[in-house]
């Protein structure tokens, strides 16, 4: 959370417990622009780490976004990554 990059609309973050440093495995993508997870703003001082971003298909992580969910917002039927890959930044 200390690099600068914002939690803006299509950049990948580090999921993480109430535990400032617990950030170990599992991420999110913001899907509309969320300042309050940043460290400036975030009400712990330390906020959540922006790694990287959606260079194409954020019309498909605006479907996944409207998956039918069920407890603890976990979809009803499972949503699988097919291919992901990392580019070098311009």
């Amino acid at each position: 959370a200390y690099n600068g990059l914002a939690n803006d609309r299509g950049t990948l973050a580090m999921a993480r417990t109430g535990e400032a440093e617990s950030a170990t495995a599992q991420f999110f993508i913001n899907v509309v622009n969320n300042g309050f997870l940043n460290r400036a703003s975030a009400q712990d001082g330390v906020g959540y780490a922006v790694f990287g971003r959606v260079n194409e298909g954020m019309d498909v992580v605006d479907e996944i976004r409207f998956v039918r969910t069920g407890a603890q917002d976990i979809p009803v039927e499972p949503v699988i990554i097919k291919s992901i890959r990392q580019v070098d930044a311009k």
